[in-house]
């Protein structure tokens, strides 16, 4: 199968306080774009520049563009957390918003 085929996923995360909000950015073989948001809510974007603005807008990073220092900043570690994992959207759906259980 050629992997052009197949949808380009990539996680992006924003913080608010001790809480972790996750987003999943899909970029289907088409060119179109598909954010899976923190409520289980699927928007559609047509294309991947559009989808990436909307997330730089809503203050959102992408997960794999940070570095230790960078997450820091953001009050965690990377060792501390990565992207919800579940073998449906529906199973991400509880799994999009982190609590980073400290208390300040």
């Amino acid at each position: 199968m050629n992997d052009d085929s197949l949808p380009q996923d990539s996680w992006w995360l924003a913080s608010l306080g001790n809480t972790l909000i996750w987003a999943r950015l899909r970029i289907r073989p088409a060119g179109t774009a598909e954010v899976l948001d923190s409520d289980g809510n699927t928007l559609s974007y047509d294309g991947e520049d559009t989808a990436r603005a909307q997330l730089f807008d809503a203050e959102f990073v992408e997960y794999d563009g940070l570095d230790e220092e960078d997450a820091l900043v953001r009050g965690f570690s990377l060792h501390e957390v990565q992207p919800p994992r579940a073998s449906t959207d529906e199973g991400l759906r509880g799994l999009m918003v982190q609590s980073l259980g400290r208390t300040v």
